[in-house]
């Protein structure tokens, strides 16, 4: 019978024949691994998806057992985050335009800085919701923009 896999901070390891644990109560247990004694906590536990938080020696880990319908879910590729298509950057207030952080042609990932609004002696920096190619660009720096304008347009 082969060893089930765990995750273990977002990294598959598969368990040995090296291991003990010992539990001193329902919280608190003794993990032995290759001769080194380890004392851990399980400070959150989630039973529905087969993972918990647990304190080893102050370091906190999570850890996930692997299943069928794991590996399921990951050969029809529904384990990967949807990453949204980016079609244009819409003001999402009225403002004027303080600078612009991308050029035409340049690709966007998810979180990279747009530009930066000032509304109400505020500057708000905008960042991308998605990926995509910078097809347009509508404003120019101090441009004054309504709420709703269309400030830049993906390819």
């Amino acid at each position: 019978m082969a060893n089930p896999t765990w995750t273990v901070d977002g990294q598959d390891i598969e368990t040995g024949k090296n291991s003990l644990i010992t539990w001193d109560d329902h919280r608190f247990f003794t993990l032995v691994h290759n001769g080194v004694t380890f004392h851990g906590e399980v400070m959150n536990e989630d039973l529905e998806n087969n993972s918990l938080r647990l304190k080893i020696n102050h370091r906190v880990f999570d850890i996930k057992k692997k299943g069928p319908l794991d590996e399921l879910i990951a050969s029809m590729g529904l384990d990967k985050p949807k990453i949204r298509v980016l079609k244009e950057l819409i003001a999402p207030m009225p403002g004027r335009i303080v600078n612009i952080a991308v050029e035409i042609g340049q690709e966007l990932d998810l979180g990279d800085e747009i530009l930066s609004l000032e509304a109400m002696k505020m500057e708000n920096v905008l960042k991308a919701e998605g990926v995509g190619k910078v097809k347009a660009i509508t404003v120019s720096k101090d441009d004054i923009v309504e709420k709703g304008s269309v400030l830049i347009e993906f390819e």
